[in-house]
């Protein structure tokens, strides 16, 4: 048996060492100072996006992101129930209303067909605001309807692509010009997690990207407790402390330099576990869509129903073999809190609630190892064949 094998271990080299020892000898330890300003740069310009405002975690940036729309009592923003609770609480906190969308069997993502139905449900109201389709566990949601719904309806995207650091999307395909677009690129904003299980790390952080310099503005302003520019001390509206660190952004800036190794690497984890478990017929394992690169941020597996146990039990049987893993999201719709608040209550996404009893994900870290993959593969097919 080998010794313990995380879920996940970030990888931090001599040139995070020697930035941040730069903000210590400088000083600059708190939110200000040049890293910040190259690390939003820089990530900006690799997603192909004009501004980035670097943020204290993933989850306040969805929040910014959400306050930039100006959300009124009883408007709606449409996500998908299979992701982080962060999702719901970004809309919730600006008082708008999340409606829910199941999720692709085969990505995880978004089910992109379910979502003219349920739009034309909600217009009759004319409440709706915005789409945010979340990128899940390494693969693209399919953008290009999120994109036409969005322009036929004159909705706002707010891409979170948290979990796909460097993933790629074949924009507008079935037109003459596809191109390659690197998630957290294609929307009106876009938000990141730099959390320690991220491609990308800054302990923790985020950041939100944006091309249009209104909302740059205004999320400059909501991160720093909305300060009045003429008077610093003087405040017109309510904002945040959202404000990363430069000791952070000298970590995640150091990480941005090397992000093509780190992509690279991530995709060879993925690879090496597809051709290790894709003979196994009880479960179901990540796909890669002709018009998707995806990072395999975490590598996920789905038991088949005629599996006589539960994600949960199975996550029992690998640790007993020093085997980490995490259990799939919970449904937003099935979250106790939010029944509580009146909210989701009666409805039911089958594809949502299916894998998350029956899907987990295997140590998938940047220091994982071949020798390390061959033995959890091993233990997988002991266990179910």
């Amino acid at each position: 048996m080998l010794p313990w094998i995380p879920v996940n271990e970030p990888i931090l080299k001599q040139k995070e060492l020697e930035y941040v020892t730069e903000c210590i000898s400088s000083g600059w330890i708190s939110s200000a100072g040049h890293f910040i300003e190259d690390f939003e740069r820089e990530w900006a310009s690799y997603c192909g996006m004009k501004y980035g405002l670097a943020m204290s975690n993933g989850t306040v940036a969805l929040q910014a992101a959400i306050g930039c729309l100006g959300l009124k009592p009883g408007d709606h923003v449409l996500i998908p129930s299979f992701t982080i609770i962060s999702c719901a609480l970004a809309v919730i906190y600006n008082g708008g209303i999340p409606v829910l969308i199941d999720c692709d069997p085969d990505t995880w993502c978004i089910d992109v067909k379910q979502l003219e139905n349920k739009i034309e449900d909600i217009i009759k109201d004319g409440k709706l605001k915005a789409i945010m389709p979340v990128h899940i566990y390494g693969h693209p949601v399919d953008m290009d309807p999120i994109l036409a719904i969005s322009k036929k309806y004159g909705l706002i995207v707010i891409e979170d692509a948290a979990e796909a650091h460097g993933a790629e999307y074949l924009l507008g395909r079935n037109t003459e010009k596809p191109t390659w677009r690197r998630c957290g690129g294609m929307a009106h904003l876009s938000a990141f997690s730099f959390y320690a299980n991220k491609l990308i790390t800054t302990g923790e952080g985020g950041m939100v990207l944006t091309n249009d310099p209104f909302y740059a503005e205004r999320l400059l302003s909501l991160r720093n407790l909305c300060f009045n520019k003429k008077r610093r001390f003087h405040h017109e509206e309510l904002g945040y402390n959202f404000r990363m660190t430069n000791i952070q952004a000298a970590i995640g800036l150091a990480q941005v330099e090397r992000i093509e190794e780190i992509v690279a690497k991530k995709r060879y984890i993925g690879q090496y576990y597809r051709e290790r478990l894709k003979e196994i017929p009880c479960i179901k394992l990540p796909v890669e869509r002709e018009w998707a690169k995806q990072v395999y941020w975490m590598y996920g597996i789905v038991l088949d129903e005629n599996v006589n146990m539960n994600a949960n039990e199975f996550a029992e049987i690998l640790k007993k073999h020093n085997i980490e893993t995490r259990p799939f999201f919970l449904g937003i719709h099935e979250q106790p809190v939010f029944h509580k608040m009146g909210l989701f209550t009666g409805e039911h996404l089958p594809v949502t609630e299916r894998i998350a009893r029956k899907g987990l994900y295997l140590p998938s870290g940047l220091t994982l190892n071949e020798s390390q993959i061959d033995y959890v593969t091993e233990v997988i097919k002991k266990v179910l064949l």
